[in-house]
């Protein structure tokens, strides 16, 4: 019989705090979801594996450092309003729902939506609004938000999400280079965003977030 309850602690124990990642929501958070219960079942004994995750063709569970380290920088406080771009099948949903004040869990991709609202419900966490729509226009009938953070690589952050984004608010975002990516802490400040780089990571770059190329004659 597997034991879960262990391996989410060897996670936590192994892959998040040497990550200096060490603040209570986030750790009381990764302890409390199951992790396996958001990957399908012939993934299960691969849940806990620090690296990213397959869900779908390009999509992925990016790898508990990552995520735990983004939460880490978003600092998520219980009055804040979370969207969640291109939460797959819901597991960074589940965790964010457990520090914020309510998540918004932005999904295109039909099937993975069904596994999040499916998985969520398994696990307690209902209260997550699961939408349906473009990852790359954001939610904006539940803006403004507080915080963003993006499930996978992007090269380019638009401007639609930039427009859900509170004046101040936050944003965590994977921006990636070919193979190579740095994931980057923003914070809206008029019409633009001022980006800091936080730690290198990788992972598919999402839907429609791949950078227009520009044509010269």
């Amino acid at each position: 019989m597997n034991d879960f309850p262990s391996r989410r602690l060897i996670m936590v124990d192994t892959q998040v705090r040497p990550s200096d990642v060490t603040k209570f929501p986030i750790i009381e958070a990764m302890l409390h979801v199951p992790r396996e219960a958001f990957v399908s079942q012939d993934r299960v004994e691969a849940a806990y594996v620090g690296e990213n995750l397959s869900i779908a063709p390009g999509r992925v569970l990016l790898e508990p450092r990552t995520l735990a380290k983004m939460l880490d920088a978003l600092a998520i406080t219980p009055d804040d309003l979370v969207l969640d771009i291109g939460c797959g099948t819901g597991y960074s949903s589940a965790l964010i729902n457990r520090m914020a004040q309510a998540v918004v869990a932005l999904e295109e991709d039909g099937d993975l939506r069904k596994a999040a609202e499916a998985a969520l419900a398994a696990t307690d966490a209902e209260t997550v609004v699961l939408c349906d729509g473009p990852l790359v226009e954001g939610a904006s009938a539940h803006a403004p938000y507080d915080v963003m953070i993006l499930q996978g690589g992007i090269e380019e952050f638009p401007d639609a999400l930039m427009a859900q984004l509170k004046e101040g608010g936050r944003v965590a975002a994977l921006f990636m280079s070919g193979a190579l990516g740095v994931v980057r802490l923003g914070i809206r400040n008029g019409d633009t965003i001022a980006w800091r780089d936080i730690f290198n990571a990788a992972a598919p770059v999402l839907p429609g977030f791949v950078k227009q190329q520009a044509f010269s004659l």
